[in-house]
């Protein structure tokens, strides 16, 4: 095989064209709040104690602004112009104020060129005056356009009126001015302020970082209505923050759980699931996962779906900084996720899928019934679909007689109605089979044109007579039976006999003997008497003989 040969004076080298940033990440960030995030990322690790957003929606633009270390005219070109330049290549991984980096691969900072025509950044330190240059995007296309080569492309001059309002009092840290943001800025104020709570506030990752937007702080104040809608929530290893310590102050329950792992956080489920609906935007809360206080993957548990109910009610944050531990990568490039077969990552799906997620299931489940709500349906061992149906329909009827706040006797009330549930929640269930069970018998009856015998016509009579009775001392004028006919003055016994053709001295061991058991208890539910356990058990297993005969007797 012929062997190459390198010329001896060989100086061939990389050259990188500026198409590059399109490809990592002029075109990869099209969701505005991931820009901010990036922002926001860079202050955190620029050991940043405030960082403002100040949004002028009329005009198009917007600024971020932070008090974090700043850069030399050094600095600025060879670390903020250096696209893949890391922080993290002299093998630290906090900043000097010990917090543990965010960025890593020297990208993120191209996200802030995704959105906007012009991006002018002005960045001091404290022993320097501003330095920094602009960005303009249309002038980047034709360079792009034209294979112009990165160091044939200088950076614009910067304008500093566009501070003048900005620079009082701002002894270092980098100011960031975005001219003509495209598409405008359609969400409102209050919408964005929802979102950072959510991607930064919502975890407070330092209660000595604080992001203000338009002046106003952003605070977990701003994720209120979610808090107030959440019912029930699980704190995972001991986590706290400041929207765990209000949620514990609003949820009707909250327990707590250790893993074996390093993950921190919480889950939470809501009474509705249009609660997770964030309120003012079209965002819903998920189960997200953060690595050292950043978000980095939203909605995990799209990952490892249940088709359970549970999934429309569940959110929350899990913390895994361990994925980012020195020497690992499992960011993707865009980073708005993590690299799906990540070890890591993967052994998280699956805790989350074997253990979390089936604990979490079952135990809102038995929490859902106790407050008559609808849990998981498909858990029959805990409840039939018919007994959670009744639990709830009680508890919707009781709200009716929910005794007033300043009512004297309210706890005593209150105590009745739960002390009432569990009967109630069997004698509706009961109810339904008494009703279902008689009327149908009396469809079939006409049906098939049975004639009633002698005894029966006697019941009815009697019936006939006792009702009229009542209605003329009630002064009740008017028809109230929707069927007046013979067979609805008649209990199940009567029309069991009827059907089966046997009244005086049979053995007959099939519908008869069975409605005759079971007429003593059910005459107790139609009156809402309250049943004894052995009388539930008796009408129960009497019902399920009974059912199964009329199926046949339906059936031909």
């Amino acid at each position: 095989m012929e062997k190459y040969i390198l010329p001896e004076n060989n100086d061939f080298r990389f050259e990188i064209s500026l198409s590059v940033l399109n490809h990592l990440g002029r075109n990869l960030y099209r969701n505005f709040i991931t820009v901010l995030g990036e922002a926001i990322s860079n202050s955190w690790d620029a050991d940043a104690r405030n960082v403002w957003i100040i949004i002028d929606k009329e005009k198009s633009s917007f600024v971020i602004k932070d008090d974090g270390n700043g850069m030399t005219a050094e600095d600025f070109q060879d670390k903020f112009l250096k696209v893949g330049y890391s922080k993290r290549k002299d093998g630290t991984s906090k900043t000097k104020s010990n917090r543990p980096y965010i960025g890593a691969k020297g990208i993120g900072k191209l996200a802030l060129l995704s959105c906007a025509d012009k991006i002018s950044v002005f960045t001091k330190t404290k022993d320097t005056e501003y330095v920094g240059g602009v960005i303009d995007n249309n002038g980047l296309d034709e360079a792009i356009t034209n294979d112009v080569m990165p160091d044939q492309y200088p950076l614009e001059g910067l304008d500093y009126s566009l501070i003048d309002e900005l620079k009082d009092g701002h002894q270092q840290g980098t100011i960031i001015h975005f001219t003509n943001i495209k598409g405008n800025i359609r969400n409102s104020v209050d919408y964005l302020r929802k979102l950072i709570a959510m991607t930064f506030r919502f975890s407070v990752i330092d209660k000595d970082f604080t992001i203000y937007v338009n002046g106003n702080t952003v605070s977990v104040d701003d994720l209120k209505d979610l808090a107030r809608n959440t019912e029930f929530c699980w704190v995972v290893n001991e986590y706290s923050d400041e929207y765990i310590e209000m949620l514990l102050e609003k949820v009707y329950k909250a327990t707590t759980f250790t893993t074996p792992n390093d993950v921190t956080g919480f889950l939470a489920t809501v009474s509705l699931p249009r609660h997770l609906k964030i309120t003012g935007t079209e965002e819903r809360a998920t189960v997200d996962l953060f690595v050292n206080g950043r978000l980095r993957e939203k909605n995990i548990i799209r990952h490892i779906p249940t088709q359970r109910i549970l999934e429309s009610y569940l959110y929350g944050q899990l913390h895994f900084n361990e994925m980012d531990a020195p020497g690992r990568d499992p960011f993707t490039s865009s980073r708005e996720g993590i690299v799906e077969d990540d070890e890591k990552f993967q052994l998280l799906l699956d805790y989350l899928k074997q253990t979390i997620l089936p604990h979490i299931l079952d135990e809102w489940d038995k929490l859902r019934l106790e407050r008559g709500k609808d849990g998981d349906e498909d858990n029959t061992q805990r409840a039939t679909k018919k007994q959670r149906k009744a639990k709830s329909l009680f508890s919707e009827a009781r709200i009716e007689y929910k005794p007033d706040a300043d009512a004297p006797n309210k706890d005593q009330v209150n105590a009745w109605l739960d002390e009432l549930t569990p009967d109630a929640v069997f004698n509706i269930s009961a109810y339904m089979d008494c009703f279902l069970t008689e009327n149908l018998v009396r469809k079939y009856i006409t049906s098939m044109g049975v004639k009633l015998p002698r005894p029966a016509q006697k019941e009815v009579l009697k019936w006939r007579k006792q009702e009229q009775t009542s209605n003329d001392k009630a002064n009740i004028s008017f028809k109230i039976r929707k069927d007046s006919n013979d067979l609805s003055y008649l209990g199940l016994d009567h029309m069991a006999k009827s059907v089966e053709g046997t009244y005086e001295g049979g053995h007959n061991t099939t519908l008869i003997k069975d409605a005759v058991n079971y007429k003593p208890v059910r005459n107790v539910v139609g009156h809402t008497g309250l049943l004894t356990e052995n009388a539930k058990k008796h009408l129960s297993l009497t019902f399920e003989n009974i059912k199964g005969r009329i199926r046949t007797l339906l059936n031909g």
